[in-house]
């Protein structure tokens, strides 16, 4: 494997049995204190069969197979990494969009930001954007898109005073659409809007003292952590304009609110949120069938909201991570349980009609849960594959819930905090890329893995 020029060795990571790389103290990525990293359960005949790309907690983008075995990486962070679909770039393979460089920022979190660009598969930077941006930085952070036109849509931050908020300097956050040559054509921002969010009175004043009160927040204000192009769908197709294929869907962590922009007008023209019915619910009690479709109840801190693409099942419906983090203006009334859900819903009706909760998987709802980031994604076979980011466990279900592949992070980040060493194996998003996406021959493994049963396997 060449990376950047340089032969690396292939690390092979193919099963709990074979690879129990065990943490110490400082690396608490997830609740045991030791546990087996890698893959764990892998059904090759139920699972769908793909590479699985993520940049890690240690900065760099890799690339697996489903036995773990790390066949790629680029040595540069994505926020998120994201390999391009090569219908996009004329059919090149291997091409990745990530983060190039920084600026010195006190203020941290979206604010670093310098230069973003495109790298072939050995690591040679094919566009780069950055010192051309409004303020000579980047300052891309929690989502971008290659279009079919050659454009980029990027997510940025943009330090000012927001109208409406009072005069501080805070970190509003815009898309900015940008050509090859690294013109901006088209830009929207979103405290130019903040009427058109749907918040109460009451929340607007909070969110008001909230920004009066505090520093600027290192993540933004409203942490919009997803932008998605529509695409191709089916409301469009029957004639709901909303839906527009080139329309952008966003969504707010901290306002728990998923919008779509016209990008025609840059008016918010559908929104799911703030308020819902059922402010405090426990989600153990509406996890059967016959509880579906229902109306869409509290979500609260959700992550990557995107409509499911054409010729996929469920194409159409809305899929988000629903967190189930502390979130809102004001803060949401959040259930007993500490559980999150992968919510699919009708965007039309407001209904959800499936759902995925630690319980699906015969476990308590707390067992599934990352109160920030992650992800998740309809497969082609069905399977949905999610990143549990906080603990840096990606895994597919099947509709019923059952797990058919599950892999958890053996890469650390480390970092230090009031001068004491800390670990995390946070992961922000994981993408399914299709063998085809990457140069023909790059080897990949297929081998069963089975689960280990806990309540006897011991380490020697």
């Amino acid at each position: 494997m060449q990376i950047a020029g340089r032969s690396l060795p292939r690390v092979r990571r193919a099963g709990a049995l074979a690879l129990l790389t065990l943490f110490t103290a400082t690396a608490l990525s997830a609740p045991p204190r030791v546990y087996p990293t890698g893959v764990t359960i892998y059904d090759p005949l139920r699972a769908y069969n793909s590479f699985v790309g993520f940049s890690g907690p240690d900065g760099i983008m890799h690339l697996i197979d489903m036995d773990g075995n790390e066949v790629h990486r680029w040595p540069h962070p994505g926020n998120p990494g994201e390999v391009i679909d090569p219908k996009l770039i004329g059919g090149q393979r291997g091409h990745v969009l990530l983060q190039l460089s920084d600026i010195q920022d006190s203020r941290g979190g979206i604010f670093t930001n310098k230069t973003v660009g495109e790298l072939d598969w050995d690591g040679k930077t094919v566009w780069e954007w950055g010192s051309q941006a409004p303020g000579g930085a980047a300052r891309q952070n929690h989502d971008w898109a290659r279009l079919a036109n050659g454009n980029t849509l990027l997510l940025v931050a943009v330090p000012r005073a927001v109208p409406g908020l009072g005069p501080k300097e805070i970190g509003d956050q815009a898309i900015y659409e940008v050509t090859p040559e690294g013109k901006v054509v088209w830009s929207w921002t979103a405290g130019d809007h903040l009427k058109e969010f749907g918040w109460t009175p009451e929340g607007m004043n909070y969110l008001r003292e909230r920004v009066a009160r505090n520093p600027p927040e290192p993540y933004g204000y409203l942490e919009i952590n997803d932008m998605q192009v529509l695409g191709a769908n089916r409301w469009f197709d029957a004639g709901d304009k909303r839906f527009d294929p080139e329309n952008i869907m966003i969504d707010t962590r901290k306002g728990n609110v998923v919008l779509i922009i016209e990008k025609r007008t840059g008016k918010v023209v559908w929104r799911l949120g703030p308020e819902f019915p059922g402010s405090e619910y426990s989600p153990d009690q509406r996890i059967m069938k016959k509880d579906l479709p229902r109306p869409v109840d509290q979500i609260s801190g959700q992550h990557n909201a995107h409509l499911i693409a054409k010729g996929l099942p469920g194409a159409g419906n809305l899929l988000l991570f629903d967190d189930e983090g502390g979130a809102g203006f004001p803060p949401a009334a959040l259930g007993i349980y500490a559980g999150s859900r992968i919510l699919e819903i009708d965007p039309v009706k407001n209904q959800i009609v499936w759902q995925y909760t630690g319980a699906n998987s015969g476990r308590p709802v707390w067992s599934f849960f990352s109160s920030f980031v992650s992800s998740a994604s309809r497969l082609p076979n069905g399977n949905t594959l999610i990143d549990e980011g906080m603990y840096g466990r990606l895994f597919q279900v099947t509709p019923e819930g059952d797990i058919v592949w599950e892999y958890v992070m053996p890469y650390v980040g480390r970092s230090t905090v009031d001068g004491k060493p800390f670990a995390n194996s946070l992961t922000y998003r994981a993408q399914a890329v299709p063998y085809d996406w990457v140069p023909e021959g790059t080897p990949h493994a297929e081998k069963a893995v089975k689960e280990l049963d806990v309540t006897t396997f011991r380490v020697p």
